[in-house]
């Protein structure tokens, strides 16, 4: 994991969560506007991604890895003795999902950036059966995941980017898949035991890869006791990366402080 430490005195703590197939090194901007906004920043790279030095790398053996190792993010953003918030993108809202159900974290609030709860398209039923059979048998089988960075932003600086970025999982495992899926499922069936903090959900209303209407349905089923949903109606699947990110942004960033004031946490 990396800490950046805020520009003067510090707010809180944001512990950020990526997406699939990518890395921490597509969250420079991002990690600059909290950074400039006075808060500490703490990201890695999720197992198997980015600059992880394990050879498997697109491939997990449970989905339980992610978890483990966002906590250890988690308790390292503990030490500061600050507010903590957990910002997570796509399979990391997921991630973030999954962790606030099953563990009690001391967390201020979270922000999910078009949560994967579902996908826009799906592999066939036949390829889907036999990847239960592969499961099995070949579980670290790699196939494409039929998407492209063209799906993921309409921001052409980002999408120049990330043609040359080496860094980018072009294939992930059969079981990868499987569990994502798992875990896309227990979200929904565990949804009464979510931790009760603060959320903020922003979904990008032309998303190509998340589908919105399960996240919408997911969100709306939350029992939380407060929670706000924000839909970008332009931008594609991930809005902090889009054309009106900085808008995108000043939201979050709204929300984290009326979070803090709201605890009576002076800074």
């Amino acid at each position: 994991m990396w800490k950046w430490e805020a520009e003067g005195e510090a707010r809180a703590v944001v512990v950020m969560i990526h997406g699939a197939l990518e890395h921490h090194g597509r969250y420079g901007w991002l990690i600059e506007m909290w950074r400039k906004a006075g808060f500490h920043v703490i990201m890695g790279d999720l197992p198997g991604q980015g600059m992880t030095t394990r050879a498997d790398r697109g491939h997990i053996e449970d989905f339980e890895e992610y978890l483990e190792e966002v906590k250890e993010w988690l308790d390292a953003a503990y030490q500061f003795d600050l507010p903590v918030f957990l910002v997570g993108h796509s399979m990391g809202g997921l991630i973030a999902i999954r962790l606030l159900q099953k563990y009690r974290t001391d967390i201020a609030g979270v922000i999910l950036s078009s949560p994967c709860l579902g996908l826009v398209n799906y592999p066939s039923k036949p390829l889907n059966l036999l990847s239960v059979v592969m499961n099995t048998v070949v579980p670290s089988f790699r196939m494409a995941p039929g998407l492209s960075v063209e799906m993921a932003t309409r921001n052409k600086d980002v999408l120049e980017a990330d043609m040359h970025d080496s860094l980018y999982i072009t294939k992930v495992s059969v079981r990868w898949y499987r569990e994502l899926l798992e875990a896309m499922e227990k979200a929904f069936e565990e949804i009464g035991k979510i931790q009760d903090i603060p959320m903020l959900l922003m979904q990008g209303g032309e998303d190509k890869i998340v589908d919105k209407r399960a996240v919408k349905e997911w969100f709306n089923h939350t029992p939380l006791s407060e929670k706000r949903y924000k839909e970008w109606p332009k931008c594609y699947h991930e809005v902090f990366n889009e054309p009106e990110r900085e808008e995108v942004f000043e939201y979050a960033k709204d929300f984290v402080i009326s979070q803090l004031k709201a605890i009576g946490y002076v800074y």
